[in-house]
């Protein structure tokens, strides 16, 4: 496997086929600074091309998941004056943010996001990339960015994704705060637990849950369920049986099916 990429916001560890990500900046609650995504699109790059990585973890330092945009940053940018000529940078650095969602939403990885302390804004929006999230019941979750007189613009569209149109409106319309259980209702979340050890003790079982599931097969059957609703149902189903078909030829399907019928474990079931 080759290096992690060198970050100055970021945690990372690297156990097995699992990497851990935390966002380490507790002196802004771990805000999403050009900075954080930066360094949060050098994982992406990282992991886009490291077949032997299996799951990603996402969490914030001390206990805060993450507050939301850099206000301070916000402030800068309103002071910097329109271009005569141009893209208005507020525009483009907005925009950008979408992207890095884009693709971390696409990772080929199973993403499990730790929810603690607090998810505003852009938090909310992170939770929303994650394939299953773990949350302390105790977590504040809201959609700040009306609040402050902007729309939550890029991260919109994955809020309407995770939770559907009717709930996205309410939240995001009166930009409601709530906790752990009412993200758990809503399905923001898929697990809400009381206490600290509650929630290692389910992170845990997660793992080891996907580490039962072959890489190449979650990789692909993650690509499946994205395309669902973004492309033509047949055109769906047509990528799916060549993707179903490489998996049975390959040594996944073959070792998956062989272990089946012998009545043992999976090779990739041993965690490294």
């Amino acid at each position: 496997m080759a290096n992690l990429p060198s970050v100055s916001t970021l945690l990372l560890s690297l156990e097995g086929s699992t990497l851990r990500v935390t966002i380490n900046r507790p002196e802004t609650r771990n805000a999403m600074t050009d900075e954080v995504v930066a360094d949060l699109h050098a994982v992406c790059g990282f992991a886009e091309h490291e077949a032997g990585l299996r799951t990603l973890v996402l969490r914030g330092a001390d206990g805060t998941f993450c507050a939301g945009g850099d206000i301070k940053g916000f402030r800068r940018s309103f002071e910097t004056p329109l271009p005569e000529k141009g893209p208005d940078p507020i525009a483009e650095f907005n925009r950008s943010f979408g992207n890095f969602l884009v693709r971390f939403n696409a990772l080929p990885q199973t993403v499990v996001g730790v929810i603690e302390g607090a998810a505003f804004g852009g938090g909310l929006g992170l939770v929303c990339v994650t394939d299953i999230a773990i949350a302390r019941t105790d977590t504040r979750f809201a959609l700040s960015e009306t609040g402050l007189g902007i729309p939550p613009a890029q991260i919109a569209p994955f809020v309407v994704q995770r939770v559907g149109l009717t709930t996205a409106r309410r939240i995001a319309l009166s930009g409601a705060r709530f906790k752990g259980d009412a993200a758990l209702e809503m399905g923001l979340v898929h697990y809400a637990c009381a206490d600290e050890a509650s929630l290692e003790a389910t992170l845990d079982r997660v793992l080891g849950d996907i580490d039962r599931c072959a890489p190449g097969a979650n990789a692909a059957t993650k690509r499946i369920l994205l395309d669902v609703g973004t492309r033509h149902v047949s055109q769906v189903l047509d990528d799916a049986s060549l993707a179903f078909a490489r998996a049975l030829r390959g040594p996944e399907g073959q070792e998956g099916v062989s272990a089946f019928l012998e009545k043992r474990s999976a090779k990739w079931v041993e965690r490294t």
